[in-house]
C-alpha cells in the first residue's frame, strides 16, 4: 500500500484558520493550535456581539428620545404611551432620528399627540 501524504488538505485547513487569526496577539496568530482555539472563541464572541449591538442601539435610541421629549416637558414613557394611544406606529430608531436631525418635525409630532 502506498503512503498517503495529507500535504495539501492539511495545509489548506491550517492556512484557513491562520488567515482568520490574522491580527491576534502573539502566538494566537502564529501557532496553529492556539490560533484554532482563539478563532473558535472569537467566532463565538462575534455571534454574541451581533446580538449585543442591537441592545446597545436600542438603548441609545431610547436615551435620545427621552432627552428630546423632556425638552417639551414630557417623559419618555408618557410619550410612548401617547403614541400607542394615537395608533402612531413609529419605531424607536425613526423617532431617535427625528429627535436628533429634524427637531421641527419632532415638535409637530409631540404637539399632535398632546
Amino acid at each position: 500500500m502506498t503512503r498517503i501524504k495529507r500535504g495539501n488538505v492539511a495545509r489548506k485547513r491550517r492556512k484557513k484558520i491562520l488567515k482568520l487569526a490574522k491580527g491576534f496577539r502573539g502566538s494566537q496568530s502564529k501557532l496553529f493550535r492556539t490560533a484554532k482555539q482563539q478563532v473558535l472563541k472569537s467566532l463565538k464572541y462575534s455571534y454574541v456581539g451581533r446580538k449585543h449591538k442591537k441592545r446597545l442601539y436600542r438603548k441609545l435610541w431610547i436615551v435620545r428620545i427621552n432627552a428630546a421629549t423632556r425638552l417639551f416637558g414630557i417623559s419618555y414613557s408618557e410619550f410612548i404611551y401617547l403614541l400607542k394611544k394615537k395608533k402612531i406606529a413609529l419605531n424607536r430608531k425613526v423617532l431617535s432620528q427625528l429627535a436628533s436631525i429634524d427637531k421641527h418635525a419632532f415638535y409637530h409630532l409631540i404637539s399632535f399627540i398632546k
